[in-house]
């Protein structure tokens, strides 16, 4: 049985649908005030994310600190003394406000916003308790604050129930907060002498952005930080929306603890999808100890591991594990261009080096494509005979150190096959490595191809790689084989993607389907459903069940065989029977009247020994041919409803082989699902098994899609299994239902 949690409409939400012309669905659910806008989708959940202008935030023309302070030793001057410092660096004008100092750092001190002599953009509170400035704030028509204050969810149930009046504070005021528990990172300073497309960065933990915001030594770009802490009002989904429509953002990198509603974080992936901005992230909470880490530290809700990495990867959030990576690939997604061809090409001067890089790309799903004859040939004018140059290619080491070395790696680079290079180098050895590095850097900027370099020396000092390699904005450079497999498939994966991206939203259903109506009348609040009533509601989606009826005596069964046709299957059906096997309710097989007769009172025996209720019996259709699957929906915590497919049967117990997908999704997506799972093969016919009818099994994930939109909330669970997917052509049968209504 698929577990379940769901959301709750808030009157406020209602309120603001109906003023807008349209009566909620029952099963709308409550999202924050920045996705009500832009349309509703037919459970009535936002389709698009309005974005602040976070202009201002990043770059006010004037800026308060409540609570400022000079005096040495408090953690306040500190803060204090690195705001004016960037307050100059922005051109803000800025105004210390504290109701005992008539000055700070020579500076006139207001008491109060309210007394300031000028509207500001931005209140930095360096006060403990952030809520009773709130109200002045709105007042002075503040449009964005932040508070460092701790002692908030982090800390626990009274911290979150203070953190909640907090969130309620701000909403009503219109103040936009960043906080609380944050900190100083939007307020770095950024080097403004490099040049290129920027990453834009995004962290709930201020310390794990570090390894990012050193790139900057490194010659790579980065435009803007947003700590978001507790995220009790600004979050994540709203920078990630905000930076993808800057034109200076290359890419978006983001480390997450906790995502704070699934829906806008997906809204706002979508507008970074539709801009063609690469986002790439750390999601924390793979592990049940990781979860529990984040939860301690930031107060919210990871979710099921496995929706959110599939949501990610649904709206192409590029999800990576370590802070490494996620400077190594959001550095190369940010300032490299769309590949010209998905091959890769291995060029070294050692044969056991490349074999070793060989076997990692290749691992990961990277294409590394023969070189043609004509190629080898032509490679082999400056490489010796006996070294193999089909790819990957070595060189021997002593081409590298005169003029072939330049003239092999632009014969790669020519190779219509070849969209990126990758040269790894295991060590310094001048002055070959010095002229090799140089080569490649002098060929990337002569190509419109990927070159990336691995440099393998753990020292770093070198001047090939600190002057040569770090100096070049053509050539990815990185220090290990697996950061740089990670990222150029994540490069090569983002532009796929891009390539072919629709947004769901634009496609998600406006309006409840004649379908809807028939299932809406079908539904019980607060019910398991029958299997019988739970296949009359998928009946009404237009997935096909067996042949069957519902009979309550034993003369009746027996008539009822004969229109449905024997082999028949006899089955125990009640509202709250899960397990109906384990309980000996059902007869598999049965071809005769008194079979029949015998299976009926026997099932009837055994229900009322387990104290089971029953509707009835059901006489089904017998149908033993074909793969055994199962289609699902359940909730999840962040993200709403999800669709679940996977091996059915016994197999879902005991492999645990299944995919999911957030709605909206196309048929795409549906496919792409079943690509995921370990056991597709034998949707394609295993020992001579003929293929069976995909094309149904994808059309039952859509139905079973549109319900779990329109029934949203109300149906609080949905279980097919098996559904048994016959050969081609001929469909796919839900043999088994389990239906659970909120």
């Amino acid at each position: 049985m698929l577990g379940s949690t769901h959301g709750t409409l808030t009157t406020d939400f209602r309120a603001r649908v109906v003023a807008c012309g349209e009566e909620p669905h029952a099963s709308v659910v409550s999202l924050p005030t920045a996705t009500r806008q832009g349309g509703l989708d037919v459970s009535g959940r936002p389709l698009h994310l309005a974005v602040p202008d976070l202009d201002r935030f990043f770059r006010p023309r004037s800026v308060a600190v409540v609570g400022a302070s000079d005096t040495e030793g408090r953690p306040n001057t500190g803060i204090t003394r690195q705001l004016i410092a960037w307050a100059e660096r922005v051109g803000a004008r800025l105004h210390p406000v504290h109701p005992a100092r008539d000055a700070v750092f020579g500076r006139p001190c207001a008491p109060s916003v309210a007394a300031l002599p000028e509207p500001v953009d931005l209140a930095v509170l360096l006060v403990a308790d952030p809520l009773p400035v709130i109200e002045e704030l709105a007042e002075a028509k503040v449009p964005f604050a932040v508070a460092f204050a701790s002692g908030f969810a982090e800390t626990g149930e009274a911290g979150a129930v203070a953190q909640a009046r907090l969130a309620a504070a701000v909403e009503r005021s219109g103040v936009r907060l960043l906080g609380p528990n944050t900190n100083l990172n939007a307020f770095e300073e950024f080097r403004d002498d490099l040049e290129g497309p920027a990453i834009a960065l995004i962290t709930q933990s201020g310390h794990q952005g570090r390894p990012l915001y050193a790139l900057q030594e490194l010659g790579i770009r980065l435009s803007h930080w947003a700590p978001t802490g507790n995220e009790a009002d600004l979050e994540t989904a709203d920078f990630l929306a905000y930076f993808a429509q800057r034109p200076e953002v290359g890419a978006i990198a983001c480390y997450v603890e906790g995502l704070k509603d699934g829906r806008s974080f997906l809204l706002a992936a979508d507008r970074a999808a539709r801009a063609g901005v690469p986002v790439v992230a750390v999601k924390v909470g793979r592990t049940e100890a990781g979860a529990e880490a984040a939860a301690s530290h930031t107060g919210k809700l990871t979710g099921a591991d496995q929706v959110v990495d599939a949501a990610m990867r649904q709206f192409g959030v590029v999800r990576v594990d370590g802070l490494d990576e996620l400077q190594d690939t959001a550095a190369l997604l940010a300032r490299a261009r769309p590949p010209r061809a998905e091959g890769v090409a291995v060029y070294s001067i050692s044969g056991g080096t490349g074999a070793h890089f060989a076997d990692l790309a290749t691992a990961a799903g990277l294409t590394l494509p023969a070189l043609s004859a004509a190629k080898q040939d032509e490679l082999h004018t400056w490489i010796p005979g006996y070294l193999n140059v089909a790819n990957p290619i070595d060189n021997g080491g002593h081409p590298v150190g005169d003029h072939r070395g330049r003239k092999i790696i632009d014969a790669i680079l020519a190779d219509p096959s070849v969209g990126v290079l990758i040269c790894p180098i295991t060590g310094p050895f001048p002055p070959m490595s010095d002229r090799l590095a140089q080569d490649l850097v002098h060929a990337a900027e002569t190509t419109d191809k990927l070159v990336c370099v691995i440099w393998g020396s753990p020292v770093g000092t070198e001047d090939a790689y600190r002057t040569t390699l770090l100096g070049s904005s053509r050539v990815a450079t990185f220090r290990t084989f697996s950061n740089c497999v990670t990222a150029v498939k994540a490069y090569l994966d983002h532009h796929r993607f891009a390539s072919g991206y629709r947004s769901p939203f634009d496609e998600a259903p406006r309006t409840p389907s004649p379908s809807f109506r028939k299932a809406r009348g079908l539904m019980r609040p607060g019910q398991q459903l029958s299997e019988h009533a739970a296949k009359q509601l998928l009946r009404a989606y237009g997935i096909r069940v067996p042949r069957e009826q519902l009979v309550t005596s034993a003369a009746g069964a027996v008539r009822a065989a004969g229109p449905v046709g024997y082999p028949v299957v006899m089955k125990a059906s009640g509202p709250h029977l899960a397990h109906k096997t384990e309980l000996g309710l059902v007869k598999v097989g049965l071809t005769s009247a008194s079979q029949v007769r015998d299976a009926y009172r026997e099932l009837t025996d055994i229900a009322r020994f387990e104290s089971v209720d029953l509707d009835g019996i059901l006489v089904c259709q017998m149908i033993d041919r074909g793969v055994e699957m199962m289609v699902g929906v359940t909730h999840d915590a962040l993200f709403g409803p999800t669709v679940t497919v996977g091996l059915g049967g016994v197999l879902v117990e005991v492999l645990h082989d299944t995919a999911v997908r957030v709605p909206p999704f196309g048929e795409k997506e549906a496919r792409d699902m079943l690509g995921e799972l370990r056991g597709r093969a034998l949707l394609a016919g295993v020992r001579g098994g003929a293929p069976v009818d995909v094309d149904a099994l994808v059309e039952v994930v859509l139905r079973v899609q549109r319900m779990a939109l329109e029934l949203g909330d109300d149906l609080t669970e949905l279980d097919i299994n098996p559904l048994v997917v016959l050969g081609r052509g001929q469909g796919a049968v839900a043999l088994d239902a389990l239906a659970v209504c909120r």
